[in-house]
């Protein structure tokens, strides 16, 4: 390496003295994994943010559905001359 800088080389001595520094069995996952886990807790925030949002304008009252009250009148009036619905060939048998 002779064409490098004097200010290079120096930068590489204290690097190269760095990683004999670090633990070679230790192993971290660098800027790399910061910059990973940093932008998913940013999509995290902002999906938790746009979630938030729309249950915010959800109207939860209920109301009640018309059709639905008048089937469930119906089978009461039909029983309401007091005979009993036979069921439909579950056992019934007719005695003559």
């Amino acid at each position: 390496m002779p064409d490098m800088s004097a200010s290079a080389s120096l930068a590489m001595t204290h690097l190269v003295s760095f990683a004999k520094e670090v633990d070679e069995d230790k192993v971290t996952p660098g800027v790399l994994g910061f910059i990973v886990f940093a932008a998913m807790a940013l999509a995290v925030w902002a999906l938790m943010k746009s979630m938030s949002r729309h249950m915010n304008r959800v109207d939860f009252t209920q109301v009640p559905d018309p059709k639905a009250e008048q089937s469930e009148q119906t089978p009461a009036d039909a029983n309401a001359d007091g005979a009993e619905a036979e069921p439909s060939g579950q056992g019934a048998k007719k005695q003559g």
